[in-house]
């Protein structure tokens, strides 16, 4: 089991299966990519692998905020699958799994990539770990709701043959509730964000553990 209570102090935290799949929730700018980093960084200060796919920043970037949030990390305990589609600066990730994709509408190749990410670190010997897509919400730009869904289950079966658990961000203001509703259905639970009254952000957990829970500073 991945206890998630030193990042986020909630109860139906504390017994994550390996295998599962949370949806991280929220308005843009709302702390998703922060929250899904420090779930990752937690795992690796106690010796488990991390993948990060990215849509978004390079993979020399990811590893670099990595190294600031694990200092005492081994870069082989790091995987990225880089979807930006230029390459990127390949001095900057050092001994990281990383694997470059054309696009965020190539899901074939980003499933190749975390295939061979997984793979790189089972045989560095992190046999439990913790995989974050950032985010959906740019996949959907390149390519349909129901496809999307489809490549989020199929990638849950493959956290769960690696006993990892993955997180998985959502830009909630982006997308209609259909296409919501759609995605989440290939979620075992999510987490909520929101911003709070008065400044700061609040969370709330669904789905791994009974009821919802209520809504907490974070």
């Amino acid at each position: 089991m991945y206890d998630l209570t030193s990042v986020l102090e909630f109860d139906a935290l504390s017994q994550v299966r390996p295998g599962s799949s949370i949806l991280i929730s929220g308005p843009a700018m709302s702390g998703k990519q922060r929250l899904a980093y420090d779930i990752l960084a937690d795992g690796m200060d106690g010796g488990d692998g991390a993948v990060v796919v990215t849509t978004g920043d390079g993979a020399g970037d990811v590893v670099e905020e990595f190294r600031s949030l694990v200092p005492e990390m081994n870069d082989a305990q790091l995987g990225v699958i880089d979807c930006r589609g230029d390459g990127g600066d390949q001095d900057a990730v050092g001994n990281a799994h990383t694997h470059h994709v054309s696009s965020p509408g190539d899901l074939t190749g980003i499933g190749i990539g975390i295939t061979k990410a997984l793979e790189g670190l089972h045989n560095a010997g992190n046999d439990r770990g913790r995989l974050a897509l950032i985010s959906l919400s740019t996949m959907l730009t390149y390519t349909d709701k129901k496809t999307v869904f489809k490549f989020c289950h199929v990638l849950s079966s493959r956290l769960d043959s690696a006993g990892y658990i993955g997180v998985f961000t959502i830009d909630s203001g982006a997308h209609d509730d259909q296409t919501l509703q759609v995605i989440k259905q290939a979620f075992d639970g999510m987490i909520d964000v929101r911003d709070a009254e008065g400044g700061g952000r609040e969370a709330r957990v669904l789905g791994l553990s009974g009821e919802p829970t209520d809504w907490q500073r974070i």
